[in-house]
């Protein structure tokens, strides 16, 4: 998963390695780019807080471990059908970003 930055592109990876190398290299990812609005990627965020704070406040001794931890979170929270409760709506959004709304005159 990448940004939409503009160095992060095929074309980009020539500027540090030769032609065969970074096609060699492109070949290997699979890239996977945010949507302009990156609404899903805030849904998923808000998930990895739940986690950090539901299964992961600890710490936690090996790889397996914290495998096991999260697998039994994850397995628990898609039992229980899991949403999340989306608050901000887009008239809080003009409120608290008023500033980036342009102001019309009647």
């Amino acid at each position: 998963m990448t940004d939409n930055l503009n160095t992060h592109t095929p074309a980009s990876s020539y500027n540090a390695f030769s032609l065969a190398e970074a096609k060699q290299l492109w070949d290997r990812l699979q890239i996977h780019y945010t949507p302009k609005h990156n609404s899903w990627l805030n849904i998923a965020e808000c998930e990895l807080s739940v986690l950090s704070r539901q299964a992961t406040y600890r710490r936690i001794p090996s790889k397996e471990a914290l495998t096991q931890h999260v697998t039994a979170w994850q397995t628990e929270r898609n039992s229980q059908h899991a949403t999340i409760d989306w608050r901000f709506t887009a008239k809080d959004a003009c409120i608290k970003l008023k500033r980036l709304y342009p102001i019309i005159q009647k």
